[in-house]
């Protein structure tokens, strides 16, 4: 009898185990943003506390399974962007945006700096009715502060697919932290995040 027992008991906490990862799992949520280079929105999220994770790759175009030299082209018409999985009960899709607008210029059409295209335009691509309208009110107050001098032009868009980029893309301001774009483009871009949102860090 004991032995029965404690079999029964073991399962149970098993189930219990496995019940508690599934919960935690079925807590993740999904963000996707484009704003400029993918490596270099990449390199902020993955600072940021509560986001499990953050993959690079294409969306908001017409052509299925893209490569990074059609995207650079302009003819698939996707944009760079990285898609975010991370936790809503430590960091807010709230805060994802602001974090998102303050990190880029969204005022500059088809263009962050000195890369140029379709693909690297500014966009809120939004899997649910509630991102999509605290994306659009967080646009139209962002306008009536007048932070930037000219209108956001960020687009906001339905997620229909997201294609992940080339394996050399992820991850990549942390695996090649001595290159030149990295240095002069990247380094820049996460100190200042560092700097201003040093309480949303890891």
């Amino acid at each position: 009898m004991k032995s029965k027992a404690l079999l029964i008991f073991t399962g149970l906490l098993f189930y219990i185990s496995l019940s508690g990862n599934c919960s935690m799992k079925d807590k993740r949520e999904l963000a996707t943003f484009g704003g400029g280079c993918f490596w270099c929105v990449e390199a902020i999220f993955e600072r940021v506390n509560g986001v499990h994770s953050v993959e690079s790759g294409y969306s908001g175009g017409h052509v299925q399974n893209p490569d990074y030299k059609q995207v650079t082209s302009g003819v698939t018409g996707h944009a760079e962007v990285v898609q975010i999985s991370y936790d809503p009960d430590v960091v807010s899709y709230m805060e994802l945006l602001e974090i998102f607008f303050k990190t880029h210029d969204p005022t500059t059409l088809n263009r962050q700096g000195a890369d140029v295209g379709t693909q690297y335009r500014s966009i809120v691509i939004y899997h649910n009715d509630q991102q999509r309208a605290l994306a659009s009110d967080m646009i139209q107050k962002l306008d009536e502060e007048e932070i930037w001098n000219d209108p956001i032009v960020t687009t906001v868009e339905p997620f229909e697919a997201f294609y992940s980029a080339e394996a050399y893309h992820q991850e990549y301001y942390e695996n090649n932290p001595n290159l030149g774009y990295c240095t002069l483009v990247i380094n820049p871009k996460v100190e200042k995040f560092e700097k201003v949102f040093k309480e949303k860090l890891k």
